[in-house]
């Protein structure tokens, strides 16, 4: 797992992955606030992004997820948001198991988990090694986010 800044993306693209950087170039050359709500394919079924509006909600109405055919990069063009993550290793029982249909599994419960505060600009990278919690009110109040999430498949990143 990593956070960055669209902002930065010049001078990091080389040092991620092949597949990660493909997803991030999307980020860095679309224009982020004229695209619609949906799915936009970047490279077929191995890159491509979700675009969602929506309005956070507290960690407590959150489930805990992760994904093993895909990495995720959350982006957050306007608002803010919280994304739990943590190890999957300290995951507990699992909540839900939609992994053949649509690639995801929920758990219960994490051992550790740590608080991300994605602001506008922001991205996350979640590998499928990380369990999270997206969406999460960023204070005490929601917030209203517009988000990109591009998924890259597994393998497409390099492996040293």
């Amino acid at each position: 797992m990593f956070i960055g800044y669209l902002a930065n993306l010049q001078e990091e693209l080389s040092l991620y992955p092949k597949g990660i950087q493909a997803g991030l170039k999307f980020l860095l050359e679309t224009d982020l606030s004229s695209l619609a709500p949906g799915r936009h394919e970047i490279d077929g079924m191995k890159v491509y992004a979700s675009v969602a509006e929506y309005e956070t909600e507290t960690k407590e109405k959150r489930r805990l997820e992760a994904h093993r055919k895909y990495a995720d990069i959350q982006c957050v063009c306007s608002g803010a948001e919280i994304i739990g993550a943590g190890p999957l290793s300290g995951a507990g029982a699992v909540d839900e198991d939609r992994l053949q249909e649509k690639d995801v599994i929920f758990y219960k419960s994490i051992a550790q988990e740590t608080e991300l505060l994605l602001t506008a600009g922001m991205f996350a990278v979640l590998f499928p090694w990380d369990a999270h919690r997206p969406n999460c009110n960023p204070g005490a109040n929601s917030s209203k986010v517009r988000k990109i999430v591009v998924k890259v498949a597994v393998d497409t990143l390099d492996r040293f």
